[in-house]
C-alpha cells in the first residue's frame, strides 16, 4: 500500500532522519577543522576529541537507523 499511513510515517521517519544527518555531517566537518588528535597531557585537546567521536558515532547510528529504514 504507496499511501498507507504507515508508508507515510516511515517516510516522515526517514526525511527527519536525513535532515538529522545532514546536520550532524556538517557539524563533525566543522569540529574537524584543525584537528590534529589527541595532544598529550592537553584537557582541551581531549574533550575536543571526545566531541568528535561522539559526532561520529552519532552520524554512524544515523545512518544505520536510514539504511534499516530503507531496507524495509
Amino acid at each position: 500500500m504507496p499511501n498507507s499511513p504507515i508508508q507515510k510515517d516511515k517516510e516522515n521517519k526517514l526525511y527527519l532522519l536525513k535532515l538529522r544527518l545532514g546536520y550532524y555531517e556538517d557539524k563533525l566537518k566543522e569540529k574537524l577543522r584543525g584537528y590534529r588528535g589527541v595532544v598529550h597531557e592537553s584537557a582541551v585537546s581531549e574533550l575536543r576529541h571526545s566531541e568528535v567521536m561522539v559526532i561520529s558515532a552519532m552520524v554512524m547510528g544515523i545512518k544505520e537507523e536510514i539504511k534499516k529504514l530503507e531496507d524495509e
